[in-house]
């Protein structure tokens, strides 16, 4: 069985319940999510072999990170136990015009703090056939964006796939960091996964003719985009997700994948949103499962857009569909009629 090694961060999520604002309520839900953790998870449903890697204290809230990814079947037996504390983010979920709202509380987590020391790639690699990281890891520090490094190197000397999620996120660091840090990465990346911003905030790489606060997406903007980041880099395969939002509540949703020098764009989907965050992971998690199991460019996009189509519509970081599930929607079947 392919086996699928993630290395980020795991945090608490607290969240109001539904859609109240933070103001309003006096209790906030508590459940984990993180980038790198997102993917593990729906790989595990997909029924593969993956593994998160992190560093969580060895108190009861990091043993409950723990024990949530084993429960989804995510092996756990690289993660390092020490430091203080677990990473916490709040959501507010956003509906129609009123936007979704993250802050952050994530500073002097165990992740952030951990040291080279704590990882031992060459043990944590072995038997490997992919390797996933976020540019939200690099994030929290030199010392994490080291790391993060040394893992991918040693990935690529193995011969193992890396696979890169840009992930920009600017309350972590600046676009002029992002780019010099991302940028040293990726000649060790064979597969990058953005979003319809990632390339503008972190490579200056834009695409033409498209307003994404207005929610035009242009396809042969996004076209230049990833024949771009391709020739830079050398990447294998570059997949863009392409997000246009109506609102917080109403989004379309598709994406364009480019492999040997041909661009494969998936349908488009109208999605009422439950709960976009992880939505890009769940991309990802698809995109990997599809090039794993040997689909085809055009199947491999589609699964990756019905996989992630899916993820807005349940709560919580993780996506929690099984593979016949997407391929359902994949082939077609959009109607949300009952199933008895």
């Amino acid at each position: 069985m392919e086996r699928i090694v993630t290395f980020g961060e795991i945090m608490l999520r607290l969240a109001p319940e539904g859609y109240y604002r933070f103001v309003q309520v006096p209790t906030l839900g508590a459940t984990f999510g993180g980038g790198e953790a997102n993917v593990a998870v729906s790989l595990a449903n997909f029924g593969l072999d993956a593994a998160f890697v992190t560093k969580l204290p060895a108190h009861e809230i990091g043993q409950a990170a723990v024990n949530k990814l084993r429960e989804f079947g995510v092996d756990t037996s690289g993660i390092v136990r020490g430091g203080k504390r677990v990473g916490i983010y709040f959501l507010e979920k956003g509906a129609s015009q009123r936007p979704s709202k993250v802050i952050y509380d994530r500073a002097h987590s165990a992740i952030a703090e951990a040291s080279a020391a704590d990882f031992n790639w060459k043990a944590l690699l072995e038997g490997a056939s992919w390797f996933h990281v976020t540019g939200i890891t690099p994030a929290l520090g030199d010392t994490v964006a080291a790391i993060t490094r040394e893992a991918c190197k040693e990935a690529k000397a193995r011969g193992i796939t890396v696979s890169c999620d840009l992930n920009y996120r600017k309350n972590l660091w600046s676009r002029e960091k992002a780019g010099e840090v991302m940028g040293g990465l990726m000649e060790y990346v064979d597969v990058c996964i953005a979003n319809e911003e990632d390339a503008a905030d972190v490579f200056g790489i834009h695409a033409a003719n498209s307003d994404i606060t207005g929610g035009t997406i242009s396809r042969e903007g996004y076209q230049g985009v990833a024949k771009a980041l391709a020739d830079r880099f050398g990447f294998k395969k570059v997949a863009i997700t392409l997000r246009e939002s109506l609102s917080a509540s109403d989004n379309n949703w598709a994406a364009m994948l480019y492999e040997g020098a041909s661009f494969y764009f998936s349908k488009k989907y109208p999605v009422r949103i439950v709960d976009r965050v992880g939505g890009g992971d769940s991309f990802g998690a698809g995109l990997i499962y599809g090039s794993l199991k040997s689909l085809g460019p055009q199947e491999t996009i589609e699964f990756a857009v019905a996989a992630s189509c899916l993820k807005h519509s349940i709560e919580g970081d993780f996506n929690q569909v099984s593979v016949e599930e997407v391929q359902k929607l994949a082939g077609g079947d959009a109607s949300g009629r009952v199933q008895r």
